[in-house]
């Protein structure tokens, strides 16, 4: 159908290297965001899309991604898919009893040092929702999800709709019986990929 896919390889990332890890974590997380749109409008610019067909997917943290690029630039976007996302970051991360709080520390920081809690609090999805027109969003979440937890994608989406004005689509699929990495078994798989296929199809109105 002519689709172009473009991965992009943003600082908090591993595939650069080390310093380029290190350069979008804790108190350089914003690069992250600012490297993702700088990516779509490379793609923009460059005539591999346009922002009335340009979608962004990511999921787990990736899904923090989508929710705090789309906060900021949610007209440059025309579709965003979340899955299984951390987006209420702060919640998150001052309940120790989550089974990855702690050990994210180093990723992201403690928030109860006022450094790290100000800094999640000015990109955290949940937190940032403006009264605007975001893009057509599917947000996808897993009910035995042990690293993000069910209720971040239903509370985000709750307020979204909220806040949101326009008519573009707002979807929340809930999976009851998968966990973090979705439904085991390869068709299961397949089912849940064409979901998201047919969701941008018909949200860019290509299933005419």
């Amino acid at each position: 159908r002519g689709f172009i896919f473009a991965m992009e390889q943003v600082r908090g990332g591993g595939e650069m290297g080390i310093s380029w890890y290190e350069s979008g974590k804790l108190l350089k997380k914003m690069n992250t965001f600012y490297d993702t749109i700088a990516c779509a409008e490379y793609l923009i610019n460059e005539g591999y899309t346009t922002r009335e067909k340009i979608v962004l997917s990511g999921g787990s943290a990736g899904g923090l991604l989508v929710g705090a690029t789309v906060n900021m630039r949610p007209s440059l976007f025309a579709v965003a898919i979340a899955s299984v996302p951390f987006v209420d970051v702060i919640n998150t991360m001052l309940d120790p009893t989550i089974p990855l709080t702690v050990v994210e520390y180093e990723e992201w920081g403690d928030p109860m040092k006022k450094k790290y809690f100000d800094l999640m609090l000015s990109y955290s999805p949940y937190d940032n929702i403006r009264k605007t027109e975001y893009p057509h969003m599917l947000i996808t979440g897993g009910l035995n999800d042990p690293r993000v937890q069910y209720w971040e994608p239903l509370k985000w989406t709750a307020r979204l709709r909220k806040e949101t004005k326009g008519n573009n689509l707002l979807l929340l699929k809930m999976n009851t019986d998968s966990g973090h990495m979705g439904s085991s078994g390869r068709y299961s798989w397949l089912r849940e990929l064409a979901f998201e296929y047919a969701f941008i199809l018909h949200a860019l109105k290509m299933d005419q």
